[in-house]
């Protein structure tokens, strides 16, 4: 009998197909903010172990989304503040999901999904953290979503050109993104593959 048979699967892939079944455009910008992040954890010197956290943490950041019912996740135009509330609650029950897997570090990494949506201000979600007390995966996962979901067309926004978008983050630096973060990410940008016209 061949020892195949034997090997545990990897726990994420089916995290992987259930997103793709999903919702495959949000599968499709997990995967590429992994790809940005990954890059900018490099340039901030993060260890071998803090570069596989962090991959976990940006692939799946958004895994709390298969509870989102399609009226929200897939509403043209604004959501009310009922529906705000509901797409919300993805980074804490991304938390809940990953934290199933069972990995070794499934604890910080899904710390660093449920903290992708805090600001350095202290204004984000769920928990309100501000600065530092924000997981640095966090803050890093922070600074490429934002810069990709302005950049990819979605049901309630149109995509915008690159230079408007580093407006927007240069503008939101110190608010929503550790400043020191955002210099090296807008360093990182001008020459990366993710980088949009």
């Amino acid at each position: 009998m061949s020892q195949d048979l034997f090997q545990v699967p990897d726990p994420t892939d089916a995290l992987v197909a259930a997103l793709r079944e999903r919702d495959w455009p949000t599968q499709q910008h997990s995967d590429r903010v992994c790809g940005l992040t990954r890059d900018l954890g490099r340039a901030c010197g993060l260890q071998k172990t803090e570069l596989r956290q962090l991959h976990f943490a940006a692939r799946f950041h958004d895994i709390g989304k298969i509870g989102v019912p399609d009226s929200v996740l897939l509403k043209q135009g604004r959501l009310d503040t009922r529906e705000w509330e509901v797409m919300c609650a993805h980074s804490e029950q991304g938390e809940r999901i990953f934290r199933m897997t069972g990995l070794a570090d499934a604890g910080v990494i899904s710390q660093a999904i449920r903290g992708h949506h805090e600001a350095f201000d202290g204004s984000g979600y769920p928990d309100g953290l501000s600065g530092e007390r924000i997981p640095l995966l966090s803050r890093l996962i922070r600074l490429a979503d934002s810069y990709d979901a302005m950049a990819d067309e979605r049901p309630h926004q149109r995509k915008r050109p690159h230079a408007q978008i580093m407006g927007i983050l240069r503008e939101e630096r110190g608010s929503k993104h550790d400043p020191r973060l955002f210099d090296l990410f807008a360093e990182l940008i001008e020459n990366h593959p993710a980088r949009v016209a």
